[in-house]
C-alpha cells in the first residue's frame, strides 16, 4: 500500500520550497498567482490532503462550516433542505472542509448555539438557512465578524441587492413565471395561483412571478391560499372546487409548493377533473410519482454557489476568504420539469 503524499512531495512536484506550499495552504494571498496555481496543480495531481488535526493546531482554525438543521416536521417539501445539506457536505469535503450540523428550535436559540460553537473554535464559518423578515441571526453574525453566507435573501423593506451580507437564493419568481407561461400556452389563459398567506418572503416572491406573467398576457385567474401541508391544501381546494363554475373556469393551477400541488391535484380528482394541469414547486419524489409538473430548485447548484462565495473559487480549503469587496449575491434560476 503506497504512502499518502506529503507536503515535501507537493513541493518537489511544484518546484518550490516546503514553506511556499505551507503559505499556499494557509495564507494564499501572500503567494504570487503563478506560483500559487503551480502548487494547486501539484496538490490536485497528487491528491494531497492536509492533516486536519495538525492544521487545526497550526492555524487555530477548525476548517468547519456550521449549518442549522431544521426540526423534522414531516410533509413533502422538507427534502429540499436535506438535498442542500447533503450537497454542501460533499462539496465542502472536496475542498478539505467539514460540515457541522447543529439544531435549534428558534432563531434566538440558534444564536446561543452559534455563540458556543464560535467561542469554542468549533466552526470557522456559518451557512444560514430559512431567512425571514426581521431575521436576527444575520445581524448578530455581522457584529461578530463571522464569515457566513445565507441560503435565502434578507427579506425586508430594504433593497435586498444592497444587503450588508452575502447570500444565495433560488429565483422563485422566475420559476413561477415560467410555469405560468407554460400553463397558458398549453392549457389556456385562466391560470390560478395556490400560495401561502401573504407575508412570507419566499411565498410572496413566487406569487410575484405568477402575477407578472398574467399581467404580461393581460389575463386573470383566481388566487387561493393555505398554510403548508397536504391535508389542509386538499381541504381548501376541495371547498373551492365544490363550486362547479370555479372548476370549469380554471385552465390550470400554479402552486407555491409541491404539498399545495398534490393537495390541489387530489381535490381536482375528487371533483371529477383529474386532468386539470397542476404545477408544483420543489420537484419532490412525490410530485414525480404522481406525474405532477414541478419547478426544480437545484439545491446542488445552491450549495456550490454558497461555497464559492464563502471560500472563493481558488479551491483553498484552509483559510476562508477575507472579503474585501462589497457583499455578493447569487440568484439560482430554477427550471420547470414538465410531466
Amino acid at each position: 500500500m503506497s504512502k499518502p503524499p506529503t507536503v515535501e512531495d507537493v513541493a518537489r512536484v511544484a518546484g518550490v520550497s516546503r514553506q511556499t506550499v505551507s503559505n499556499v495552504l494557509n495564507s494564499p494571498a501572500i503567494v504570487r498567482e503563478e506560483t500559487r496555481e503551480r502548487v494547486q496543480r501539484a496538490i490536485a495531481d497528487l491528491a494531497y490532503r492536509p492533516h486536519a488535526a495538525a492544521r487545526r493546531l497550526r492555524t487555530r482554525r477548525s476548517s468547519t462550516i456550521g449549518i442549522h438543521l431544521d426540526p423534522y416536521l414531516g410533509g413533502i417539501s422538507g427534502v429540499i433542505l436535506d438535498r442542500f445539506v447533503h450537497a454542501l457536505t460533499e462539496r465542502a469535503s472536496a475542498r478539505g472542509m467539514r460540515v457541522l450540523i447543529y439544531s435549534a428550535r428558534t432563531a434566538e436559540e440558534e444564536i446561543e448555539r452559534l455563540a458556543d460553537l464560535i467561542d469554542g473554535a468549533e466552526v470557522d464559518a456559518v451557512v444560514v438557512t430559512g431567512t425571514f423578515f426581521g431575521d436576527p441571526r444575520t445581524g448578530w453574525l455581522l457584529e461578530r465578524e463571522v464569515p457566513f453566507v445565507s441560503f435565502g435573501r434578507p427579506w425586508g423593506g430594504e433593497d435586498v441587492y444592497r444587503s450588508r451580507h452575502t447570500w444565495v437564493d433560488v429565483d422563485g419568481a422566475a420559476g413561477t413565471r415560467a410555469a405560468t407561461q407554460h400553463a397558458m400556452s398549453t392549457a389556456g389563459p385562466r391560470v390560478g395561483f395556490f400560495g401561502w398567506p401573504a407575508g412570507s418572503g419566499t411565498g410572496d416572491d413566487r406569487e410575484r412571478g405568477w402575477r407578472e406573467a398574467m399581467a404580461d398576457a393581460e389575463a386573470t385567474g383566481p388566487r387561493f391560499e393555505s398554510v403548508d401541508g397536504l391535508a389542509v391544501a386538499r381541504e381548501v381546494m376541495s371547498a373551492a372546487f365544490a363550486d362547479p363554475a370555479m372548476l370549469a373556469g380554471l385552465d390550470a393551477l400554479v402552486c407555491v409548493s409541491d404539498a399545495h400541488a398534490v393537495g390541489a391535484h387530489l381535490a381536482a380528482a375528487d371533483a371529477g377533473r383529474r386532468s386539470l394541469p397542476v404545477i408544483g414547486f420543489d420537484n419532490t419524489p412525490v410530485a414525480e410519482a404522481l406525474g405532477i409538473s414541478s419547478i426544480e430548485q437545484s439545491p446542488e447548484l445552491v450549495a456550490a454557489a454558497v461555497l464559492d462565495l464563502l471560500m472563493g473559487t481558488t479551491g483553498q480549503a484552509v483559510t476562508l476568504r477575507e472579503r474585501a469587496s462589497a457583499p455578493e449575491h447569487v440568484l439560482v434560476e430554477p427550471r420547470l420539469i414538465v410531466r
